[in-house]
């Protein structure tokens, strides 16, 4: 069936994706998966925390906040999970490009040209379409990171044999630890990790225009970068072992469930040195994270697409499949108007202390509502 997606160009075109037989509904709905947190799913737990006063509740809420600086917590994850599935799906459509024919400078092309839409998208998520001084402006972004780090690792995709895509998985996290260890900010000795006086920080600041997020730091700074790149190799190299035909799939879902618990055996013992640190993207994060997507990939893929359990996943799928929009959607769109509009009476209804609780999940019901109208019409953002 021909279904239409809304491009960069706001043209409308054949959405090839779905058409190919080899498609991971899994993927669609671990991405949705992901998404539904960004999208309200955490202030649920946030709200019953507040209303409950309970230790339990809070103690979930608090897995949905992001550490000051060391320290890994599950709303970590979100992020990387991300990037990583958007490495995931380069062998399902890039490399199904490169059979059909395709050049990979024609390739490479296309994916330099959405990474540069993803950083402009980027810039607009966090200063809007305003006219400001350059000073005012932040460049580093989510979408700028993940643009960037999809960019690179699909020129390695292109160029690479899959023996050498692991060795530049490997190459960027301990090249990244060795730089930090034997570094720093000019005026700290070498291989200080704080906000101040870590090298990669440093870096940001001489080398970004405009400000950064924490004033001497950005989360989603230029350098640490560097290190998201084996985060997007990472998916790549998941998305080759799913789509190999030689592969049983029971022997797919072992090897990453063996790799998953591996890497984060390996994150625990690198944190000892070098810790895990969503800010500083360090190497222990990437393997922290890297571990979890891969056990969760492993389960997605087992459920969905061995045992075909398909049903229970729609509501992810929706999601999934509109996931940069709904991601974008709250700078242009007023969610919480809409919500108190049709769904105010019950809040009103129920009252406190469990009324924001409500509001929380109708919150995301509305959203969900919007995808699944968008759904329905087979319309659908691509970058």
């Amino acid at each position: 069936m021909a279904s239409k997606a809304i491009t960069s160009t706001g043209n409308t075109a054949p959405d090839d994706i779905n058409a190919a037989p080899t498609r991971l509904f899994s993927l669609d709905a671990l991405r949705g998966f992901d998404m539904f947190w960004i999208m309200g799913g955490e202030e649920i737990f946030h709200t019953m925390a507040k209303a409950t006063k309970s230790p339990f509740w809070g103690a979930i809420a608090n897995q949905f906040t992001h550490p000051d600086w060391n320290g890994f917590h599950l709303y970590d994850l979100i992020f990387p999970l991300f990037l990583f599935m958007a490495g995931v799906s380069t062998p399902f459509s890039v490399g199904r490009e490169l059979e059909k024919g395709k050049s990979k400078k024609q390739l490479v092309l296309r994916v330099i040209k959405r990474a540069f839409i993803l950083v402009l998208l980027g810039l607009v998520v966090n200063n809007g379409l305003n006219i400001m001084p350059i000073s005012e402006i932040r460049f580093a972004s989510v979408l700028g990171r993940i643009g960037i780090a999809y960019m690179f690792a699909n020129i390695i995709y292109l160029y690479s044999s899959e023996r050498m895509q692991m060795v530049w998985f490997w190459v960027f996290i301990i090249g990244y630890w060795l730089l930090l260890k034997f570094t720093s900010a000019p005026g700290f000795p070498h291989g200080d990790l704080t906000m101040q006086g870590n090298f990669a920080s440093y870096m940001d600041r001489i080398i970004l225009p405009g400000k950064l997020y924490l004033g001497i730091h950005d989360p989603e700074g230029l350098f640490s970068t560097i290190p998201a790149i084996s985060t997007g190799l990472l998916g790549i190299i998941t998305g080759t072992i799913l789509k190999k035909t030689g592969l049983r799939q029971m022997k797919k879902v072992a090897i990453l469930g063996i790799a998953g618990v591996i890497f984060l055996i390996i994150a625990q013992i690198w944190n000892l040195d070098f810790p895990i640190n969503k800010n500083l993207w360090s190497s222990s994060f990437v393997m922290q994270v890297g571990g979890l997507s891969l056990l969760l990939m492993a389960l997605f893929y087992y459920i969905i697409d061995v045992l075909g359990y398909q049903k229970w996943s729609f509501y992810f799928r929706v999601i999934g499949m509109n996931s940069i929009l709904i991601y974008v959607s709250g700078h242009f769109i007023k969610w919480g108007y809409t919500n108190n509009g049709f769904f105010g009476w019950i809040g009103q209804l129920i009252g406190d202390p469990f009324n924001a609780v409500a509001m929380a999940i109708t919150f995301v019901m509305v959203k969900w509502l919007f995808l699944y109208y968008l759904y329905q019409k087979k319309t659908f953002l691509r970058v």
